[in-house]
């Protein structure tokens, strides 16, 4: 009996453990936005962003300030209007420090909007808050490289 609960001690211990890693919990917050975009999942979306007016986002040399411009001016038409995505994060790296978190990563997206094919890559940045419901996104700013010049016409 005596080593039934050593061993599940050590189970609990290990899962409250893996539960509280800050890090991982952050970057499963935005990967589960991307996710809820892929699956224009507004309501996820909805939990996983903070509500505030100093929510901030950048993306395409456009500024969103405050939740609600950004959920109703350029969330909510894009996952309405964009199908087939697949938009996916990696090279997640984290700092926290106290209730704020800052995450960097690569994003890959692909989708139809407008019957056009959009491919892109590119670098963002994400600031989180911890909230009484969790970690909630407060910033995000996406950068994608520059595309080459078109090449000038060849003289005649």
């Amino acid at each position: 009996m005596k080593r039934i609960s050593i061993v599940l001690l050590l189970v609990v211990g290990a899962v409250a453990l893996a539960a509280s890693d800050p890090k991982a919990d952050v970057a499963n917050v935005l990967r589960s936005n991307a996710r809820a975009f892929e699956q224009h999942d507004m309501q996820t979306l909805d939990r996983l962003w903070s509500h505030g007016d100093d929510v901030t986002v950048f993306e395409n040399g456009h500024a969103n300030y405050g939740w609600i411009d950004y959920r109703d001016h350029h969330l909510k038409p894009e996952v309405e209007d964009m199908k087939n995505v697949n938009y996916e994060l990696t090279d997640i790296r984290t700092r926290v420090s106290s209730k704020t978190a800052w995450s960097t990563f690569k994003y890959t997206i692909s989708a139809e909007y407008h019957e056009q094919k959009i491919d892109g890559s590119g670098l963002g940045t994400a600031v989180l808050e911890k909230a009484s419901g969790g970690w909630k996104i407060v910033h995000w700013h996406t950068s994608a490289p520059r595309k080459k010049p078109a090449e000038a016409p060849a003289p005649k």
